[in-house]
């Protein structure tokens, strides 16, 4: 072999060597991060993060969202995997930053069990995209995305919904209770008695109904029979989703 032929051979090994570097970039260890790398985890954070909120809003069913929670979807794991970051395979930073957020105290309620779901979600994208699992947390990303969609767009999951709640008082007479109820037989689907008390000393009763609607019937169509019975009062009619707070 010629000088000029080893020169060759070891420019191209070289210049490979140069390329396994530059790909083992992102398979750095997490004990010894390189700044390319924690880059990379918190731009997965990130993107990963917006992905979640925008599921957030497609799957909504509420009246309105809150533009904090959202930001919370976001912002989340990016803390989570500066906190990974921070820590890294040392127990004693980790114990300390155990310390730090016990001294935190969080006093929001989550009343729906789906904003709990995507809170947990965001937590796992930054944990492993603060660890260097970058092929987890994007396939993981994309588990949720689908499992939560097929959930979305199944019908069966959703179960037997009303469309509101109907409330009214009637004189005790199984007359006027019957008549109602004709009423809700010819402009809904199916409805449930939910409550029923006393009022007025037991002269009258007060009534609660489940009702869903049918596709050809509104609100202010059952609102309209209802009204022309003239021992009804107290008519209300609460729409379902109008219980989500806003």
């Amino acid at each position: 072999m010629t000088l000029a032929q080893l020169k060759l051979v070891v420019h191209h090994v070289l210049r490979f060597n140069r390329g396994m570097l530059d790909f083992s970039v992102l398979n750095s260890s997490f004990a010894n991060p390189t700044w390319i790398s924690v880059v990379y985890a918190f731009l997965l954070s990130f993107i990963l993060g917006v992905v979640l909120a925008l599921l957030y809003v497609k799957t909504f069913k509420g009246l309105s969202y809150s533009l904090n929670f959202l930001h919370c979807l976001v912002i989340l794991p990016i803390v989570i995997a500066i906190a990974m970051q921070s820590i890294g395979d040392n127990v004693a930073r980790g114990i300390g930053m155990i310390g730090a957020l016990s001294l935190l105290r969080f006093r929001t309620n989550v009343k729906d069990p789906r904003d709990m779901f995507f809170i947990f979600a965001a937590l796992t994208i930054g944990l492993a995209s603060g660890v260097h699992a970058y092929g987890i947390a994007i396939l993981g990303t994309v588990c949720f995305v689908i499992a939560l969609l097929v959930l979305h767009k199944s019908p069966f999951v959703a179960g037997p919904q009303f469309d509101g709640l109907v409330r009214f008082n009637l004189p005790r007479s199984p007359e006027e209770q019957r008549a109602v109820e004709d009423i809700l037989q010819s402009q809904c689907r199916h409805f449930a008695l939910a409550t029923i008390r006393e009022l007025a000393q037991g002269e009258r009763l007060d009534y609660s109904y489940q009702i869903r609607l049918k596709s050809s019937a509104t609100s202010a169509d059952l609102i309209g029979e209802l009204g022309q019975v003239s021992a009804l009062r107290g008519l209300n009619f609460m729409n379902q989703e109008s219980v989500i707070e806003v």
